[in-house]
């Protein structure tokens, strides 16, 4: 199964798509090929179309099969970092004087690049929320090249209807980040999305030790540039990276059951408690897009957020956990938690995106379930 987008069930891809043991020894796992440069049989006749990492690698080519084939895209393009691939995408498609609409709830990493860089070179950008379609299309303007999606967003899991805005988005390239679903949960170009990324460094990586990040997609003249980017700016994986990345995407679809169950438990058991004004999970039926995310996700995923009834809570909550660890990122096999405003969303304060002081955001893991309640459990005790 060497090609992209395959016929087979997403279990199947993860562990097989993009890779054949090879004909000389036959290793089950991708190698690693740890070389910069790679011997040529003429000139400009390349061995099997390599010729240099930094514009491409064998370890690299595989991940990148494996990727495309769990989201259905024709390729995928692989980068060092997902800012790497947020950039790019970006540079690729906007210039001065374009406009940009971005969600009012997006990670805070894109607005600060958007925000600070973007601007800069005369490119507009309109904040809405992008949970209501018609709030959507009346920021698109003549200039409008990009409509910018994650659904469920960071940091306060909100779903977007896709299919309502790739009805609406015009001319505009409709891009979903869909990190925190995973193309397990989530394939968004079934639902009209133009481009895909995803921070790889979360769900797909899975184990909290690589950063990386991809792009997906099916417009041959896009991947010419991605391509582009990715060889002559620099912003590549290592082949160790890539197959650290590798390695966890076997594994994604079962992390993902988990995931999800255990967040499950934990949105229920939170939902209960008297310290907490509301639980943001879409799987609660009591989550205004329940029904969307039913409609466009396998299942609802393994973030739960939630906002406590003071600041003072929300930090005592953060501090008093165990089990749940107190750190940034998320989608590893362990469960984190933190204070979005004092931490991954610092940057935001003051601005259009700005989030809640009581907010907490939940990492949940595939630890017992039993553990993390009794974890959470403690932790509001002595709150």
């Amino acid at each position: 199964m060497t090609n992209g987008a395959t016929a087979s069930g997403p279990s199947t891809n993860a562990i097989h798509a993009g890779y054949e043991p090879d004909s000389l020894y036959g290793p089950i796992n991708t190698p690693i090929y740890a070389s910069t440069t790679f011997a040529q049989d003429g000139l400009a006749k390349l061995r099997g179309g390599y010729e240099y990492t930094r514009v491409g690698n064998p370890t690299i080519t595989a991940l990148e099969k494996t990727v495309a084939g769990l989201e259905g895209s024709e390729y995928a393009v692989a980068f060092s970092s997902g800012m790497a691939a947020v950039d790019t995408v970006l540079r690729i498609l906007l210039k001065p004087g374009d406009h940009i609409v971005i969600s009012s709830d997006a990670y805070g990493g894109t607005y600060r690049l958007i925000q600070q860089i973007f601007t800069q070179w005369g490119v507009e950008n309109t904040v809405v929320n992008m949970t209501d379609p018609q709030e959507v299309a009346a920021a698109v303007q003549p200039n409008t090249k990009v409509i910018w999606v994650e659904t469920p967003t960071n940091p306060l899991l909100d779903i977007v209807d896709v299919a309502a805005i790739a009805a609406i988005k015009g001319g505009a390239t409709l891009v979903v980040d869909n990190t925190f679903a995973s193309p397990y949960l989530q394939q968004p170009f079934t639902l009209g999305a133009d481009v895909v990324l995803h921070s790889t460094t979360k769900y797909i990586g899975g184990h909290s030790d690589v950063i990386g990040g991809v792009v997906c997609g099916n417009d041959p003249e896009f991947e010419e540039h991605l391509r582009f980017f990715f060889g002559w700016v620099g912003a590549v994986p290592s082949p160790f990276d890539a197959y650290f990345t590798a390695r966890g995407l076997k594994t994604l679809p079962v992390r993902m059951e988990r995931h999800c169950d255990n967040a499950e438990a934990v949105a229920e058991f939170l939902s209960g408690q008297d310290a907490v004004a509301r639980v943001c999970y879409p799987g609660l039926p009591t989550h205004p897009g329940h029904d969307i995310a039913k409609k466009q996700m396998r299942r609802f995923g393994g973030m739960v957020s939630v906002l406590m009834q003071t600041e003072e809570q929300a930090k005592a909550l953060c501090m008093n956990t165990k089990l749940f660890c107190l750190a940034e990122s998320l989608g590893g096999v362990e469960s984190l938690i933190e204070h979005p405003a004092t931490m991954t969303h610092l940057a935001v304060v003051g601005s259009a995106l700005e989030v809640p002081r009581e907010l907490v955001r939940i990492s949940v893991g595939i630890e017992d379930e039993a553990d993390l309640i009794a974890d959470l459990e403690q932790a509001l005790a002595r709150l």
